[in-house]
């Protein structure tokens, strides 16, 4: 499976004359693979903002504050940011990366996730990068894990080491699609462990992941990480559902 998706990847990369996302065949001054059309419905999220979880506010004017949530239960991480929204385009092209075994779409996207100032988030400023894992029956499934594909490019970008092993996802969840807060709360609850606690301690921690909805996966992970005595756990997505 890992072949097949590298070979994959390298025809999108350098024979695809189509735009990764849409399909529309690319043209002149297009970006990465990414044509402009789609590139325009990408834009990253400004403030104002949650200062904790990230939370994009409606009307998109004034200054950061701390959302409800946040308030009344703080998340175990720092702070989490994402890229962009999770709908138009970005959602469409999330979705090919991860069903349709899009490799170079992913590399793409994890490129302009790592290019990005974020507010009180600089990506240089941890220990270690850790993309949130897969249980090793849906990583056999799907034969990559696109979180950590991500990661590697926050890696290009900064230099900071990825580890890709200590942080695991010992019990399988189900999806969490459809799910209120509660329930996905209580389906990942007890799902992640560390292989090597010794890895993370005294570390500070960025964890990278996919798209960011409820937080309940990188809170679960957050809390595993801080036990085993990381100083600080913060959250990158590439997309954030609101």
């Amino acid at each position: 499976m890992q072949s097949n998706n590298t070979a994959a990847a390298f025809l999108d990369l350098f024979f695809s004359s189509q735009c990764m996302v849409c399909g529309e065949k690319s043209k002149n001054g297009d970006t990465d693979g990414i044509c402009n059309s789609c590139l325009s419905q990408i834009g990253s999220i400004s403030t104002p903002l949650c200062n904790r979880c990230g939370l994009p506010f409606i009307p998109e004017s004034g200054i950061n504050h701390f959302c409800q949530k946040c308030l009344v239960s703080p998340p175990f991480f720092g702070i989490a940011r994402a890229f962009s929204r999770y709908q138009g385009g970005l959602k469409e092209a999330i979705a090919r990366f991860k069903y349709e075994e899009k490799i170079a779409l992913g590399e793409k996207l994890g490129k302009l996730m790592a290019q990005v100032t974020y507010p009180d988030l600089t990506l240089d400023a941890y220990h270690l990068v850790m993309p949130v894992p897969l249980h090793p029956k849906r990583l056999r499934e799907r034969g990559f894990n696109q979180s950590a594909i991500l990661a590697q490019q926050v890696n290009r970008r900064c230099r900071t080491p990825v580890d890709l092993f200590s942080l695991r996802r010992h019990r399988a969840t189900g999806s969490q699609v459809n799910l209120g807060l509660t329930e996905r709360r209580r389906n990942v609850k007890g799902a992640f462990s560390l292989s090597n606690g010794k890895k993370v301690k005294n570390k500070s921690v960025l964890l990278v992941d996919d798209v960011y909805t409820s937080g309940a996966t990188v809170n679960e992970c957050a809390k595993v990480l801080l036990k085993a005595g990381a100083v600080r756990v913060d959250v990158l997505t590439l997309a954030r559902a609101v």
